[in-house]
């Protein structure tokens, strides 16, 4: 199978999308920033079925990155990245060069007010500003009618479903299921940093989230579901439990319990990965 081709310029890439829009083509676009996963190729065939023509793009971010060490050790594999799409026959691969996102003197960012305000937005500074300006630039770049994100990552698309209706862009956003290795681990690309024995003990924050889940579902409170679990988690070796919360799954605001639709969300270290996932309950 061919590779897609990829373009690094913004001009070659309106060239393609504008012959697209000509012929009344519906573009989707899957944002990531490589490192692709199953996870990843179920949202470009989730674009597949939804739209005449799909873009991925590739763009290693640094402003949603607030440890230099971190982006450092990003992973990067656009060679292997791009032979994982040949299968799938997207119409473009995008990896811009730097200067196409961030040109010299750029001084523009957007920030979403309200949902950024707790977990990662208040544990990581400013990353949702740099998800949310990236985002931007990406869906007018492209100008896709239709982008989809992953719900593993559920905080950043409720952001970014709250800029694109905010900011009045013509593009509707796309939520899809969290896709799990056969162990029941979120897929990442963070992943390929656990060692081995790393990877064989994280699967027990997902499996400690069903067990609160199915506590709550029994009617169980859940004070004390949640520090059975951070403690358990604890002493399986998680360095570091940032939050294990029950939240609203519309406006993310905490819950007491699951009175109206909700998301069990954690966050945790392991071996000095940061790994997080979330269920509905």
């Amino acid at each position: 199978m061919t590779p897609p081709p990829i373009l690094r310029r913004l001009a070659d890439l309106r060239g393609l999308t504008d012959t697209w829009h000509d012929a009344h083509e519906t573009i989707g676009v899957v944002p990531t920033m490589g490192a692709l996963h199953d996870g990843h190729l179920s949202l470009v065939e989730a674009a597949k079925d939804r739209c005449d023509r799909v873009i991925v793009t590739i763009f290693v971010n640094p402003r949603q990155f607030n440890n230099p060490e971190d982006l450092a050790n990003y992973p990067r594999t656009e060679v292997e990245d791009a032979r994982k799409l040949a299968r799938l026959e997207i119409d473009a691969l995008y990896v811009p060069d730097p200067d196409q996102i961030y040109p010299s003197g750029f001084a523009t960012t957007v920030s979403v007010s309200g949902l950024t305000e707790m977990m990662d937005g208040i544990l990581r500074p400013g990353h949702f500003d740099g998800v949310a300006t990236v985002c931007t630039k990406l869906f007018t770049q492209t100008t896709a009618t239709d982008a989809f994100f992953g719900e593993k990552d559920f905080q950043q698309l409720q952001v970014v479903t709250r800029l694109a209706r905010d900011l009045d862009l013509p593009i509707t956003i796309h939520g899809c299921p969290t896709i799990r290795d056969i162990d029941g681990l979120a897929l990442s690309s963070r992943n390929l940093l656990l060692s081995d024995r790393a990877r064989t003990l994280a699967p027990r924050l997902f499996e400690e989230m069903e067990t609160v889940a199915q506590g709550l579902a029994e009617g169980q409170p859940f004070g004390p579901l949640q520090r059975a679990a951070i403690d358990r988690l604890e002493k399986t070796g998680f360095t570091q439990v940032e939050y294990l919360d029950l939240r609203a799954a519309d406006d993310l605001h905490l819950l007491d319990a699951p009175t109206r639709p909700a998301r069990l969300f954690a966050a945790a270290w392991l071996a000095g990965v940061r790994l997080i996932d979330n269920i509905a309950v």
